[in-house]
């Protein structure tokens, strides 16, 4: 693949930084969906340049940013794992092919990685409750063993700049300590032992201080701390480190750190579709805000004298990395402590009282494109490799209201404008997961929803992540239970309001178990209430699901209680069951490779609907897309599947 030109990038993920900040690596896509690596360079007084590598990579693939500029990456098919190394304008190099279940790769520091030592550590796992431990050189040798740990290992934070001791994360009985494996020795000592019964985890560690954050339970619930490893003080849990209902994840420390110095740390704040950053330093009580635009922050970033770098997305903008100098910042209007920590985007309230409805009136135009956002809208951020903000109007923005459900607040993301509720075509689209949400970040199906006229009401309904346990459990064993109930309840004041407009009811889509939700919405809604519904890689059933699956997908689906029927006074969520309610028209899509769930799920429901004497071509179009996965969404092609997909909800038209 030639190098690209940077802003045609759209979909950026999985960015990895090199120990010595002085590079980065990611996954990038382009239009037609097919997946690269990535090379950003990262000079300290300039902006990230980033560099498109000649490879065709898949979404599973793991990629390391080595501090030369070259790039690590581990290919996936299968139980084969192959390593190679890319480097721009020259030819790939194969270093190993490994096989095994599962393999992951963790860089070594940035002062130990060199041309001819050891660039990686790869953890290996079987069928035996054994993790194996290589060290990878880029010299194209063998991966060179160095243990053999009984027991699962994970995480991976290390405790010195040579590469010699690694914090890994022990799987033991159900629970999970930090153990440090000498990798000379090849050898394990127990780190981090709070309780008998705890779950211990060390995330975050600077070599040169001792200073450390863990994540625990001993205290009662899982909570941040910080310690000074081996100082022989007690572990501190600071109550401001303790948000109920948001995720905080410690992302970098303050660069430079000497001994005796105060620690600082960066940590995000995740609750709902957006992000926030804290500053918080040992010690205090208090957590100090740094500025974040509207959008969604990578939970992953290296702090320099150059700045904080962050992957950083919004809906009208591609992922990119954005760096803030946090110096310039406290330097120019130091932060008071003590603030409180907001929300960066304000939650508009709306509900659907039938009393409130409007009156008729003519519909609304279709949003105009949003004009390109001032510099100051990124609030002190430099956003590198990206194109202008907005990219000169080319993307729609989208926003965060809260609407009224049936048991509280459902949050969703919305395209569209002030006037979304009274566009002409509007599509409420359901996530996949369940354990999943949409987020405030730039998402290319929905994009080309909005650039096609549609509005689009993305909420997160009950079992959404980011809201606290408690909203994500509520449908722990009750798959198209609370959910369904909030969707419906959207569903109906949303087409309440239109028909009030004189508009068509919304249409539906959703993805994976959001297109299983959309089917059971669509045979539930009062008729009428469905403009049209369409589905991407859908199950019929947890329990169909399960008979179906790879044994992964079994145990996922188990844990997340999809094995349990539901069966109410709705009867059962089984979308066989109720096809002969699917009267709106209907496009199913599906990768005929899918891993996740079987396209003999799509086929099964086609073939009911032709059963029950439904016209395919006329009632409803179903489409295989040949050699696609799960992600039919992300991969080869996708550009064809989203035009596909906006143009069926903006006119129903099965063909």
């Amino acid at each position: 693949m030639s190098t690209q030109t940077v802003h045609l990038a759209l979909r950026r993920l999985s960015f990895t930084f090199a120990g010595d900040g002085s590079h980065a690596a990611c996954l990038a896509a382009g239009a037609d969906g097919g997946w690269y690596a990535e090379s950003w360079r990262l000079p300290a007084d300039g902006p990230a340049v980033p560099v498109a590598l000649p490879s065709e990579e898949g979404l599973r693939a793991q990629l390391l940013a080595l501090p030369d500029g070259r790039v690590l990456v581990c290919r996936h098919d299968g139980d084969r794992h192959a390593l190679v190394l890319l480097a721009a304008g020259e030819p790939e190099v194969p270093l190993a092919a490994l096989r095994l279940p599962g393999l992951r790769m963790l860089a070594v520091p940035g002062g130990a990685a060199s041309a001819d030592g050891p660039v990686a550590v790869l953890l290996g796992t079987d069928t035996r409750p054994v993790t194996t431990v290589w060290l990878l050189a880029a010299d194209g040798s063998a991966p060179r063993e160095v243990a053999q740990l009984p027991g699962l290992h994970g995480g991976g934070v290390w405790l010195d700049a040579a590469g010699r001791l690694l914090a890994l994360d022990r799987v033991v009985g159900g629970m999970v300590k930090t153990v440090v494996l000498d990798l000379e020795l090849g050898t394990t000592t127990a780190l981090l032992e709070l309780g008998e019964s705890s779950n211990d985890r060390l995330v975050l560690f600077d070599p040169a201080t001792g200073f450390g954050m863990l994540r625990s339970d001993a205290p009662g619930v899982d909570r941040l701390g910080w310690a000074l490893i081996g100082g022989g003080e007690p572990v501190r849990f600071p109550d401001c480190l303790h948000q109920p209902g948001r995720l905080l994840r410690p992302v970098a420390a303050a660069p430079g750190l000497v001994a005796g110095a105060e620690p600082q740390v960066v940590l995000q704040v995740d609750h709902g579709a957006a992000s926030a950053l804290v500053l918080w330093r040992a010690g205090e009580k208090q957590l100090c805000p740094l500025p974040v635009p509207p959008g969604r922050l990578g939970a992953v970033g290296h702090w320099s004298a150059a700045g904080l770098r962050m992957p950083y997305s919004a809906p009208d903008r591609p992922a990119a990395l954005a760096t803030l100098d946090v110096a310039a910042l406290l330097a120019a209007e130091p932060l008071p402590a003590g603030a409180p920590v907001a929300l960066p985007l304000p939650l508009a309230p709306l509900g659907f009282p039938a009393s409130q409805r409007p009156g008729p009136a003519a519909p609304a135009a279709p949003a105009a494109p949003a004009a390109p956002a001032a510099p100051a809208a990124l609030a002190g951020w430099r956003l590198d490799g990206s194109a202008e903000p907005g990219d000169g109007g080319r993307w729609r923005s989208a926003q965060c209201l809260e609407l009224a459900g049936p048991a509280g607040p459902v949050e969703a993301v919305v395209y569209g404008g002030e006037s979304w509720l009274s566009a002409p075509h509007l599509v409420l689209a359901l996530h996949g997961g369940p354990a999943d949400a949409w987020r405030l970040e730039f998402d290319p199906a929905l994009q080309r929803m909005a650039a096609d006229g549609l509005a689009v009401l993305a909420p997160n309904q009950r079992g959404s992540t980011g809201y606290g346990p408690e909203f994500a459990m509520a449908i722990r064993g009750a798959w198209g239970g609370p959910d369904l109930e909030d969707v419906l309840a959207l569903l109906e004041g949303v087409a309440g309001q239109r028909a009030a407009l004189g508009l068509e009811p919304p249409a539906l889509f959703g993805v994976s178990y959001g297109a299983f939700l959309a089917l059971l919405a669509a045979a539930h809604a009062p008729v009428g209430a469905v403009a049209r519904c369409a589905v991407v890689a859908p199950f019929l059933s947890g329990g169909r699901l399960l008979a179906e699956a790879a044994a992964p997908v079994r145990a996922l689906t188990t844990r997340l209680g999809g094995d349990r029927e539901l069966d109410d006074a709705r009867g059962p969520r089984d979308v066989l069951r109720v096809a002969h309610r699917l009267h709106a028209p209907l496009l199913v899509v599906h990768g005929d490779r899918d891993e996740v769930v079987p396209v003999g799920q799509s086929r099964s429901l086609r073939h009911e609907l032709l059963r029950l004497g439904r016209v395919e071509g006329v009632d409803f179009r179903y489409v295989e897309a040949a050699g696609a996965g799960h992600e039919v969404l992300a991969e080869e092609g996708a550009a064809a599947v989203h035009e596909l997909l906006a143009g069926f909800l903006r006119t129903g038209r099965p063909t």
